[in-house]
């Protein structure tokens, strides 16, 4: 098991700069560098799980807060008419850091089909 840290716990630790909606115990908020919609913002555990693909049973709470905690940014960025949330799943589900996180895009109508 590779003992490299991801991107993101580098941010979480502020090695590298990252725009902070929120964060608590668990997890944290941050614009995403590339957005989709005028509002994107990613929703990122404090403690990496590769992928949702490889999350495992006791991982059910965190996964279920990292879901309440994207709709209270949601709420925060007053989001009231609507966003999506978006969980990508490997290199053809459009994974580009393996290390699990929660996309919340609105600000926009949402498309659909999304891909």
């Amino acid at each position: 098991m590779s003992t490299e840290r991801t991107l993101f716990q580098k941010i979480s630790d502020r090695e590298i700069p990252g725009n902070f909606e929120y964060e608590d115990d668990l997890c944290f908020a941050i614009r995403d560098i590339d957005p989709q919609a005028p509002t994107h913002v990613l929703v990122i555990p404090k403690v990496p799980i590769k992928r949702i693909g490889k999350a495992k049973l006791g991982d059910q709470s965190l996964l279920g807060h990292l879901l309440l905690t994207a709709s209270k940014v949601a709420d925060k960025l007053e989001l009231e008419a609507g966003y999506r949330i978006v969980i990508n799943n490997g290199p053809h589900g459009g994974e580009a850091v393996p290390h699990l996180h929660v996309h919340l895009l609105g600000g926009r109508q949402m498309a659909w089909p999304p891909g």
